[in-house]
């Protein structure tokens, strides 16, 4: 029977695509991760990695034993997850994942309303983009997390995750000035000749910016790239570009003003994923919560709305 501990190496590895450091996030040494990958490729009977002096890649039989194993490797962490509770004597807890944005407009108030009503369950909290926390929620590191998907961006998502869709974005134009010189909304093609800020090269927003200037006949001209909205409005005030954001991650704040997309249907949506082995009980409660904090959001904030 193959080690469960060395299916979860093995879907470290992939995720970080170096020894090393899913050697450093399993503590691990380096050599241990060595030697179980080689145990798994003695027992299968196959190479997982092509190696060579400095990098290693994994190899078809890697990606698909990695991503059979999945469910197998949640299962066992909510057994172990359980059992570790019981004899604790904890009551329960909560692992959530939220993407940046989401992280500082929302997750702060949702959590203070869960924490209040759940003072015994122990709440932890981690960071990164829907691509990362996908997989962590399909092998039960996490059991929520909050994500976001555009309607222009086809996204697959696992079929055993729940989706709980909790707010709509619009995508906004930035641009430098007071809100009273530019209009309520702008026509696209007008901005063909302007120096944008995107979101790195890769990203659902790099990409959706793409679709819709192309839609209008032109090529966005790109100069500057960060997925730190703060970073995108600093520097569109200070006159380097303009940018197009969601609505979520607009700041309205002097020297700078937003504008709808005359004519677009594109939008962004906030969803909650989650583990089907997560308490049902506590996922429900998270869920309220953060639906809470979208209702008190939304109704101050350009281009949100929530989704009942």
């Amino acid at each position: 029977m193959l080690n469960p501990v060395h299916l979860r190496t093995l879907a470290m590895v992939l995720r970080t695509g170096s020894f090393a450091e899913a050697a450093r996030r399993l503590g691990y040494t380096g050599s241990a991760v060595s030697q179980q990958i080689a145990i798994l490729e003695r027992q299968l009977k196959t190479a997982l990695f092509e190696r060579d002096a400095h990098s290693i890649s994994a190899t078809p039989a890697a990606e698909f034993i990695a991503a059979r194993s999945h469910t197998a490797i949640g299962a066992l962490q909510a057994l172990e997850d359980n059992i570790s509770l019981l004899m604790d004597g904890v009551v329960g807890r909560l692992r959530l994942g939220s993407f940046p944005t989401a992280s500082e407009r929302l997750v702060p108030a949702a959590l203070s309303s869960f924490k209040a009503s759940h003072p015994d369950i122990d709440v932890q909290l981690d960071e990164a983009e829907p691509q990362e926390l996908m997989p962590q929620l399909e092998s039960r590191e996490i059991d929520l997390a909050v994500v976001y998907r555009y309607n222009l961006v086809p996204t697959a998502w696992p079929k055993t995750v729940r989706t709980d869709r909790v707010l709509r974005e619009d995508l906004l134009v930035i641009r430098a000035g007071g809100g009273a010189e530019q209009p309520g909304e702008v026509d696209l093609s007008v901005l063909a000749g302007e120096t944008w800020v995107s979101t790195r090269e890769g990203t659902s927003g790099a990409a959706v910016l793409r679709h819709l200037c192309r839609a209008q006949g032109f090529e966005p001209s790109v100069s500057f790239r960060s997925n730190n909205y703060s970073v995108t409005q600093g520097l569109v005030r200070a006159g380097l570009g303009i940018a197009l954001v969601p609505a979520l991650g607009y700041a309205p704040g002097p020297g700078i003003s937003a504008a709808r997309i005359a004519g677009s249907t594109a939008f962004r949506e906030i969803l909650v994923a989650s583990s089907p082995t997560a308490p049902r009980s506590v996922v429900d409660a998270f869920i309220g919560s953060f639906r809470r904090s979208a209702n008190g959001f939304a109704p101050d904030a350009l281009g949100v709305a929530t989704i009942s």
